[in-house]
C-alpha cells in the first residue's frame, strides 16, 4: 500500500481537474503479516515515548492486547482506554463515547492508536483532533473504508452528522486479524464498497445539475476500488488471504479519495442516507445497531430500485415539465438527460446488487436488519434532510418531483 499511496499523490500532483486537492498526511500504509512489529519501529522512528490506545473489549481481543505485549516488549510506554458500550452493548460514536476518551487520555500523550473498526476510529479521529495530537490506525475488519479519511460521522444530541476531524498520520493492518474478523464484519467491507454504485452516480448527478465539486481522479481511484471487490467477491467470500486483502486494499483506496476530495462525496450518497436514518431511529427506538456496511449494503439496492422507478419515467416524457418542477430546474434536467440516461446505463440491477451481498453472506433485505417496510419508506422521503449540503437523486426527487 505504501507504493499505491505514493501513486494517488503524485497522479494528484498531475490532476488538472480545478478542484484543491487536499493533502495527504499518511506516511505509512501497511497491510501485511508483520503490521504490529513494523508499528512498534514506526513509533521509534517517531520518538513516540506515551501512546494512548484506544479500543473495546471485543477489538482489544482481536488485536489490541497483541499490540500491547510488543510496545510492553519495547519498552514503550501506553495506557489502554477501552470504549463502554451503551445499555443494548453497542459501543458508539457519541458524545459519551468521546468524553471518555478525552478523560481516559493523558494529557501528555503523544499519540493515539485506534485499535478496532469504523466507530472506535471515529471516535479516536475526533478526540485526537480535539487534543491536537495524531493517530495512528489499527484496523482490525476491513469493515468500512472510513480508516484513512478525515470525517468522523458522530451522533450529537441523537442526529447523524459528519465532523471533519483529522486522517490517521500511518495505518498498520495485520492480516491474520483482518482474516479472523466475523463474516458478518468482511461482509460490511463488501457492502460499503459496493454502495459505490449509487454514491458515484449521486455524485455525477449533483455535479452536473447544481455543480457540485468534482474531480475524475477521485472518481476513478474510487471506481478501482469497486471494481476489484467485484473482481476478487470470490476469494473474499472464502475469507483467501489475496480476498481479504484486496478488500481492505479497495477499502483504504476510498478512503484515500476521499481524503484527496476532502469530502465523502465519491463515497457516500443517498444509500449512507438512509443507512444514517436507520441508524437515528434504532438509537430512538433503544435498538441493537446494525453494522454500517450491512445497512448500506441493502439501501444500494433500494436506492436503485426507487430511481429507476421515479425517475427513468421523467427521462422519458421530457417535453412534458411535472407541474412540481420550476422550469429552471427543469431545463437544466433535460440538458442532462442523456448523461442522466447514461448514468442509469452504468448501474448494475438491484438483483445483481443482492447476488454480491448474498455470495459473501451479507443480509440482501431490509427485514434480515430488523428494518420494517414503512422505515424503509419513510427513510426515501426524509433521509436526504440528514446531509443538507449534499444534492442527490434522491434529494431532487423529494424536493422538486414528488
Amino acid at each position: 500500500m505504501n507504493q499505491t499511496l505514493k501513486e494517488i499523490v503524485s497522479l494528484a500532483g498531475q490532476c488538472r481537474c480545478g478542484h484543491r486537492h487536499h493533502d495527504i498526511p499518511i506516511e505509512q500504509m501497511v497491510v501485511n503479516h508483520q503490521a504490529f512489529k513494523q508499528l512498534v519501529a514506526y513509533l521509534r522512528h517517531k520518538r513516540y515515548e506515551k501512546v494512548a490506545i484506544v479500543a473495546d473489549d471485543h477489538t482489544f481481543a482481536a488485536a489490541g492486547r497483541l499490540l500491547c505485549d510488543r510496545m510492553k516488549s519495547e519498552s514503550i510506554r501506553y495506557t489502554v482506554c477501552l470504549v463502554q458500550p451503551d445499555e443494548n452493548g453497542d459501543v458508539i460514536a457519541d458524545e459519551r463515547s468521546i468524553v471518555q476518551v478525552l478523560l481516559e487520555t493523558p494529557n501528555d500523550t503523544d499519540v493515539m492508536i485506534a485499535v478496532g473498526a469504523g466507530t472506535i476510529h471515529d471516535i479516536t479521529r475526533f478526540s485526537s483532533y480535539k487534543m491536537k495530537i495524531p493517530f495512528i490506525s489499527v484496523p482490525t475488519a476491513p469493515s468500512v473504508d472510513g480508516f484513512t479519511s478525515m470525517g468522523a460521522p458522530l451522533i450529537v444530541l441523537g442526529m447523524k452528522q459528519t465532523i471533519q476531524a483529522q486522517a490517521p498520520i500511518a495505518l498498520f493492518a495485520d492480516i491474520d486479524v483482518l482474516r479472523r474478523a466475523p463474516k458478518s464484519m468482511i461482509a460490511a467491507g463488501v457492502g460499503d464498497m459496493v454502495a459505490k454504485y449509487t454514491s458515484l452516480v449521486d455524485w455525477q448527478f449533483a455535479h452536473r445539475m447544481v455543480g457540485e465539486p468534482y474531480c475524475p481522479l477521485v472518481h476513478r481511484l474510487t471506481e478501482q476500488s469497486l471494481q476489484a471487490c467485484i473482481d476478487y467477491i470470490d476469494d473474499i467470500a472464502a475469507g483467501d488471504e489475496q480476498g481479504i486483502h484486496v478488500l481492505m486494499d479497495a477499502l483504504l483506496q476510498s478512503g484515500i479519495a476521499m481524503l484527496l476530495m476532502g469530502q465523502s462525496y465519491p463515497a457516500s450518497g443517498a444509500e449512507h442516507h438512509l443507512s444514517h436514518y436507520w441508524e437515528m431511529e434504532f438509537l430512538r427506538r433503544k435498538k441493537r445497531q446494525v453494522l454500517h456496511g450491512a445497512k448500506v449494503g441493502v439501501s444500494t439496492s433500494i436506492v436503485i430500485e426507487h430511481y429507476q422507478r421515479m425517475l427513468l419515467p421523467l427521462l422519458n416524457e421530457l417535453e412534458e415539465r411535472p407541474e412540481s418542477i420550476d422550469e429552471a430546474t427543469w431545463e437544466r434536467f433535460k440538458a442532462n438527460a442523456a448523461f442522466v440516461r447514461k448514468l442509469f446505463e452504468s448501474l448494475p440491477s438491484s438483483e445483481q446488487v443482492r447476488a454480491m451481498m448474498e455470495k459473501v453472506g451479507g443480509a440482501v433485505a431490509p427485514e434480515q436488519l430488523g428494518i420494517d417496510q414503512q422505515l424503509v419508506e419513510r427513510s426515501l422521503r426524509q433521509a436526504h434532510r440528514l446531509r443538507r449540503n449534499r444534492f442527490t437523486m434522491l434529494r431532487f426527487l423529494n424536493e422538486f418531483v414528488l
